[in-house]
Formats: C-alpha cells, structure tokens, sequence
C-alpha cells in the first residue's frame, strides 16, 4: 500500500500534540501537589473560579474556563456530592463554605506547585504561556 500523505506527515510538529503534553505535564505536577485534597487540577480551576465569582451558571463556567460541557458536568456532580459546590439557587452554581475552607487549606500546596512550575519554565516561559493563551483565547470555539 502506499500512503504519500503518511510518509510526509511529521506528527512531532503538531501544536496540539505539544500543547496536550504541556498539559499532561503541568497537570502532573499540580496533582502531585494537591493529591492530599481529593481533588483534580479540574476541580480546583472550578473552585477558584466559584470562590472569585457568584452565581455563575453552566455556559459561563464552560465558556470562561475553556471546559467542555461533560467534563463541567462530571467535576460538579463530585464538589456536590463532596458539598464543596450548590445548585440550590440552579442554574446558578456557587463554592460552599466547606469549598472555600477546602481551598484555604489547599492553596499553600498549590503555591508549592507554583513554585515548581515557575522554576522549570523561568520567567521567559512564563510569559510565553501567558502570551499563547491570550492569543488564543481571543479565538472563538
């Protein structure tokens, strides 16, 4: 068989590849860090984001984190039934005291993953991360 589109493809230069392990690698660190939480790097964004913001409801969270409806709806279904997030006001969704506690106790280990994160990328990746994301954000999905 002969697949000229195959042999030419050099698949180590696709962006979402990088970006994916990017992903998987940061998330690795970060898991690492708040493992003792019970909770994923997910549902962290999602308590941060709750503990910054009231009455958000579902397309908002989906559209200001980037997140897919689904994966919205499985990280919500376990900070509910950890009480760490209500739908009592529905369709609004807000952290509960238990949630705001849990990240008080959890955010010098995510200053630990910070801080590790900073250290392998440096300033300069730093900023080069903010940069693609801006540029990227400004896109419409």
């Amino acid at each position: 068989m002969n697949y000229p589109l195959l042999d030419t493809t050099d698949p180590t230069t696709c962006i979402s590849g990088k970006m994916g392990r990017i992903s998987r690698i940061t998330s690795s660190i970060f898991r690492k860090h708040i493992k003792p939480y019970g909770l994923s790097t997910s549902q962290m964004s999602l308590l941060f984001l709750l503990s910054k913001r009231d009455n958000l409801n579902q397309k908002e969270i989906c559209d200001i984190l980037y997140m897919e409806k689904s994966t919205l709806n499985r990280n919500l279904r376990r900070l509910f039934e950890k009480s760490y997030a209500t739908k009592v006001d529905f369709p609004e969704i807000n952290i509960t005291n238990e949630g705001k506690a849990l990240l008080e106790r959890a955010i010098p280990s995510w200053n630990e993953a910070m801080k590790e994160i900073r250290s392998l990328l440096n300033e300069d990746g730093e900023e080069a991360v903010s940069s693609i994301l801006t540029k990227l954000k400004n896109t419409t999905l």
